[in-house]
């Protein structure tokens, strides 16, 4: 087999796909040699200064509030030592592995854009800390998204200095053993490079790119299962007709409706009632395209806003060697982000609320289907609970979705004044989608036992792939067991893309 190519960082932009393959499938990362004659230029012109004497802030000034006491240059090492100890403030349980190696990657690409005026062989480092597995353990909790994520890359920056702690591989020590370990030599950090590796927005913006890569999914099996619930319901498909749909002209209405029509293409379930007398559904299966669809169309605002910062430059000060002028501007303040994962969270919310109510509708007793889909009920409860547990998540998810953004509380004495709370948002948004794929997960597994009721009619083209594909991991439910392995089944079937893959086989890309 070929190897894979890395990902190159310093000139091209990164994808979401790339952060994706960096951070969960360790592809390796590699700086783009193009990049580094600007990096050695903004280099330059940083020790020329400092050389000088010149007033920079954050190199021969202190930091927010302290931004006016003057710095000697033999100090300005020492400075930034200081500076990332100091902001090494986090608490609560370490973000995961992808988390770290999508920030560490940003982080890199960020600084490889030579505008940063780090030495060369500090991107290099970061490189060799992804490329070895070396993984800084950074707290979860602390950053305010203002001047960046300063407390979580505080952590990330203790370790290239061969302190805190990081995992090497599988284990977790001290950053200087796991350097050693892989065979890596800690730097000392040089004037400004303490501040370009806390000042940015690579936490949230590596949250972000994650969350909107399972949210994608989950919003394509969504469409898989309402159309295996309304199948089962008896349900009609004429509100996705395409000539109705036309004249309310959003995007991802469109395209859900037309999702819908592919997912049920030659079912004989819906044939079997062609011509009953029921006009209209529920809205929970009527409107179904008109909630997924613009759950979309957020996906799709809050994916070009991240990949955008993705790409950015989120230092303070900002070098531009080309001109030899320093510019000290608010490019790390991550309200872009913050906005971006809170209408986020509250779109991936309204789906699984939404899919409560159709995964509801299938208990009732009602359509010809026995109450909560046991033929035993009474002496069996059934999917009672799971719908129980399906209501408990939703409503977490309204808690969750209420916006981190509209909070601000000033640091710094006053001289941060307004902070984003986007890394809040973006671990929320993260959080909404993990309770959303189990809510899809539960509505997977009540519509393939709802489906069971209608045989011998057979599913629609695209339903018959997903009800096949949960058939051969989940049983029939013909007597009550513990659920919670079947929906820890079916959220693996969903989780790992495996669902939404087996039904793009057979009809097409939804």
């Amino acid at each position: 087999m070929e190897p894979f190519a890395p990902v190159a960082i310093g000139c091209a932009d990164l994808s979401l796909g790339d952060v994706v393959a960096v951070a969960r499938r360790f592809i390796p990362a590699a700086l783009d040699a193009r990049a580094v004659p600007k990096i050695r230029a903004a280099r330059d012109l940083v020790e020329r200064t400092v050389a000088t004497n010149d007033c920079i802030y954050g190199v021969t000034t202190g930091f927010g509030r302290l931004k006016n006491v003057r710095i000697p240059a033999a100090e300005a090492v020492a400075l930034q030592q200081n500076l990332v100890r100091s902001h090494s403030a986090g608490v609560g349980e370490p973000l995961s592995e992808e988390v770290v190696r999508a920030g560490l990657l940003l982080r890199a690409n960020s600084l490889a854009r030579g505008n940063s005026g780090v030495r060369l062989e500090l991107i290099e480092l970061i490189l060799e800390l992804l490329n070895r597995r070396v993984t800084p353990v950074i707290p979860s909790q602390g950053s305010v998204g203002a001047s960046g994520d300063l407390a979580p890359l505080a952590h990330m920056a203790l370790v290239l200095m061969g302190e805190g702690e990081a995992w090497f591989r599988e284990r977790r020590e001290s950053g200087a053993m796991a350097l050693e370990r892989a065979q890596l030599r800690p730097l000392v950090l040089s004037y400004k490079e303490g501040l370009s590796l806390i000042n940015g927005t690579q936490i949230m913006t590596g949250i972000g790119a994650l969350v909107l890569e399972r949210a994608a999914n989950i919003c394509k099996a969504a469409d898989i299962t309402a159309a295996m619930s309304l199948e089962a319901y008896l349900g009609t498909d004429a509100a996705f007709d395409e000539r109705l749909n036309a004249l309310r002209p959003h995007a991802g209405q469109a395209r859900v409706a037309a999702n819908l029509r592919h997912l049920l293409r030659d079912s004989g379930i819906m044939a079997s009632h062609r011509g009953c007398d029921r006009v209209q559904d529920p809205y929970s299966f009527r409107c179904t395209h008109v909630v997924h669809g613009p759950v979309r169309d957020t996906l799709r605002f809050a994916a070009n806003t991240v990949e955008i910062e993705m790409n950015s430059v989120t230092d303070n000060p900002i070098v531009f060697p080309e001109d030899g002028v320093f510019i000290s501007g608010g490019n790390f303040h991550g309200e872009p982000v913050a906005l971006a994962m809170d209408y986020l969270a509250i779109a991936l919310s309204e789906l699984g609320s939404i899919a409560e109510r159709r995964i509801d509708k299938l208990l009732d007793g009602t359509q010809g289907m026995p109450p909560f889909l046991t033929e035993r009920h009474g002496l069996c409860s059934g999917f009672m609970l799971a719908q129980y547990t399906a209501a408990a998540l939703v409503s977490e998810n309204k808690t969750l979705a209420f916006p981190a953004s509209v909070d601000s509380i000033p640091t710094s004495a006053g001289q941060e004044d307004h902070v984003s709370m986007g890394t809040i948002g973006a671990r929320q948004c993260a959080q909404v989608v993990a309770n959303l794929e189990n809510i899809i997960a539960i509505e997977l597994l009540e519509a393939a036992q709802a489906l069971d009721f209608r045989a011998p009619l057979a599913c629609g083209q695209g339903t018959a792939a997903a009800y096949s594909l949960l058939r051969s991991r989940v049983p029939h439910l013909d007597g009550d067991r513990d659920l919670s392995v079947d929906i820890a089944t079916a959220r693996q079937l969903l989780s790992s893309g495996e669902l939404v893959a087996a039904v793009q086989a057979e009809i097409g890309d939804l």
